[in-house]
């Protein structure tokens, strides 16, 4: 016997418990799990008809190389840089997602959430691939033939660059769609907040078209001034935006739950942040190639319009609004998203507060991504139990994705906690709840 194997035999019998302990451990990781990449659908009923019509999901980390990560996603800080540090720091938690992360030098499956089924695991994407209606809905999964929104934890030091995602025909150039998108600013995530909690958005009335393309001429000369031509707004915890494409903003260091269409395209109009150099690349990356030096062209790409609307706050700002349908006592559910773009909602957002030892069934117009911000409790038959801290390759049970049909039949709330509420986000897809409450634009 190896002098290895003589110690370890030590200590499983000092310690009989010590075996378990450590299989436990290693079946609560991602990288235990049997990854299965196709015909997942029996796995997919199977899931369903054990939790009442849910998907367990698997946390699904994002970095970004040019940032640097606000550090109040719950991942533990010896895991910020998992990815490599020459992939940057984990300032993103994606839910729900079917969309590829947009990253240079990234991981085959990076942006794509992972169902959780027993001791095995698969995308989200597969699946909607294999069952699609079963999962979205019918109607959805014949018009998109995909999930096709995702949301996010979005969490950095300090701002990032002035930017604007294209719309839908400037992205259909480069064989992408648009995204437009929106922000809550949930308070479970927003205890300090780090640098800079204010968002420069779009352009001060009477800036011309010249003065933008100036900015963009003095890219190599430093700080191009961009931002010069914009106004800032202090952010509020519990409260959000709607942001159309083509509208620049420059997200301040608040904790944002983004709630978006599925798509990663960005142009970054800033040249340097905090003195960090923003590289031209950043602002072409989903322009065609013919046009990485026309400058008319990049600045023809803003919603003139839009980014000079005077009334800018009045059709952007969002505040939460009870849900006219209260639920039970000892619940509070409210909208944190809502609005259209361009006449059509693309996705809407709700908060859930269920009260200590409070139950509620809440049934809604589709299916949608769930993540739990603050306690404990039950979802039909799933466990939801919000993560004090979170290894990189850790399991958790505050994610869900609920079906269509679950949704709308009622899914049961219960906070199993004495004195925590029990707190949730969820968001939905396209004209899911054509009555939420709308915006003046």
């Amino acid at each position: 016997m190896t002098l290895r194997r003589k110690r370890q035999a030590q200590q499983a019998a000092l310690h009989p418990a010590r075996k378990w302990l450590i299989s436990a451990d290693k079946m609560n990781t991602v990288t235990s799990l049997k990854t299965v990449k196709r015909k997942v659908a029996p796995l997919v009923e199977a899931a369903l008809a054990e939790s009442g019509g849910l998907l367990r999901l698997a946390p699904c980390w994002v970095p970004r190389s040019f940032l640097q990560p606000g550090q109040r996603l719950k991942l533990h800080p010896d895991d910020l840089y998992a990815f490599g540090l020459n992939r940057g720091g984990i300032d993103e938690r994606w839910f729900a997602s079917t969309t590829p992360a947009a990253n240079e030098n990234r991981t085959p499956d990076e942006g794509l959430s992972y169902v959780v089924a027993g001791r095995q695991r698969f995308t989200l994407q597969q699946a909607v691939a294999e069952c699609g209606g079963l999962l979205i809905g019918d109607r959805l999964w014949r018009k998109y033939n995909k999930w096709p929104v995702y949301s996010k934890f979005f969490d950095n030091m300090g701002p990032i660059p002035h930017h604007l995602h294209q719309n839908s025909k400037q992205a259909a150039l480069v064989g992408l769609e648009g995204k437009p998108e929106s922000y809550y600013f949930p308070p479970q995530h927003n205890n300090v907040g780090n640098h800079f909690p204010y968002t420069f958005m779009g352009l001060e009335p009477g800036t011309t078209k010249g003065d933008v393309r100036r900015c963009l001429e003095n890219w190599n000369k430093g700080d191009n001034g961009i931002l010069d031509l914009s106004r800032a707004y202090r952010l509020k915890p519990g409260t959000g935006w709607l942001i159309p494409p083509c509208i620049l903003h420059a997200p301040g260091s608040l904790c944002t739950y983004e709630p978006q269409w599925g798509s990663d395209v960005f142009a970054m109009y800033q040249s340097l942040v905090e003195g960090r150099e923003v590289p031209w690349s950043l602002l072409v990356k989903d322009v065609p190639k013919k046009h990485y030096r026309d400058l008319d062209y990049l600045v023809e790409q803003l919603d003139w319009e839009g980014n000079t609307d005077e009334h800018f706050k009045d059709n952007h700002f969002l505040e939460p609004i009870p849900v006219a349908d209260a639920p039970n006592e000892g619940c509070t559910d409210r909208w944190i998203v809502y609005g259209k773009v361009d006449g059509a909602q693309l996705f809407t957002a709700k908060e859930l507060t269920v009260e200590p030892r409070a139950r509620c069934t809440i049934k809604d117009g589709g299916a949608y991504g769930l993540i739990t911000v603050q306690g404990k409790g039950q979802m039909n038959r799933l466990t939801l139990d919000c993560p004090k801290l979170i290894r990189f390759h850790e399991l958790t049970e505050d994610e869900v994705f609920c079906t269509e049909s679950a949704a709308k039949a009622g899914v049961t709330f219960e906070n199993t906690s004495d004195v925590e509420p029990l707190v949730v986000l969820r968001y939905f897809g396209p004209e899911a709840n054509p009555g939420a409450p709308g915006l003046r634009r």
